[in-house]
């Protein structure tokens, strides 16, 4: 089983890594686990006063930020899993990772914060979902 865990640093990121340690733990053999950040690509005008050194920082530093807490649980859970940082729209990035590397299943968070946005779940996951062509599974 591969299973895709999308993750932007967010706690309700960090409740959909728990929760993909916990499913990981009740299969029979271990999945084989890939934690995707997708950064939103800088401005034209930005990237281009940083260079391309600059910009491939910026991202990396990022990216780096956004898995830390993730990777630090991964590691406590003794699960193995593969880190991807790439930059992109992160609806689109997911959908594309998740289809080239034929992921039986994408886990990412909601980002419901207060009772009113409670009722609606963060763009990039309504984009993950009215597109996604494999199960998916939004953690709270």
């Amino acid at each position: 089983m591969r299973i895709l865990i999308a993750v932007d640093g967010s706690d309700a990121a960090l409740r959909a890594v728990r929760h993909a340690i916990r499913l990981a733990g009740d299969l029979k053999e271990p999945p084989e686990m890939h934690l995707l950040y997708a950064d939103e690509p800088l401005m034209r005008s930005v990237a281009l006063s940083l260079g391309l050194q600059g910009a491939a920082r910026y991202h990396t530093d990022n990216g780096k930020g956004a898995t830390q807490k993730a990777r630090a649980m991964l590691k406590r859970a003794k699960a193995a899993c593969e880190e991807h940082l790439v930059v992109g729209d992160p609806a689109a990035t997911i959908l594309k990772f998740a289809k080239a590397n034929r992921c039986d299943l994408v886990i990412m968070g909601s980002h419901g914060r207060s009772a009113l946005k409670s009722l609606f779940l963060g763009s990039v996951t309504s984009k993950v979902l009215v597109s996604c062509s494999v199960p998916l599974t939004i953690v709270r």
